[in-house]
């Protein structure tokens, strides 16, 4: 995503990220999820994201940017990716998108509120089985 769009700022700290200064964050937590779909995966800030550990995100804070930076991987893989790994990569999506082949005629609203579908009640569920939230 870095390659073909350049630098984009870390959610958490607003820092400009770019290719080899970054860490992979799970933005639900590994810990909660034990998985690493890419839709739940972003580029963060290296000492940030040591620091956050198994904190959950406030969905208030960082929902849109953590979707706006989703979008805009899914859309750079549909648009760079022609090759045998790229429907391996889209299928970490289906179930957020299942019509994903209709992807660039989605309103970015809808597939916004898929997201935040799909991902906000994990945050909830998380956070009452004892996961701290990250103080803001």
């Amino acid at each position: 995503m870095i390659h073909h769009n350049g630098p984009v700022n870390c959610i958490y700290t607003n820092r400009q990220l770019a290719i080899g200064d970054y860490a992979v964050e799970h933005f639900v937590p590994y810990a909660f999820v034990s998985h690493d779909l890419l839709w739940n995966l972003i580029p963060a800030d290296k000492s940030f994201n040591s620091s956050k550990c198994d904190k959950l995100p406030s969905m208030a804070h960082h929902f849109d940017p953590y979707c706006d930076l989703q979008l805009l991987g899914l859309s750079t893989i549909l648009t760079h990716s022609h090759n045998k790994n790229t429907e391996k990569l889209l299928q970490d999506y289906l179930t957020f998108i299942p019509d994903l082949a209709d992807f660039g005629n989605l309103n970015p609203q809808v597939l916004k509120a898929r997201f935040k579908d799909n991902v906000g009640p994990l945050i909830t569920i998380a956070g009452n089985n004892g996961f701290e939230f990250m103080k803001n």
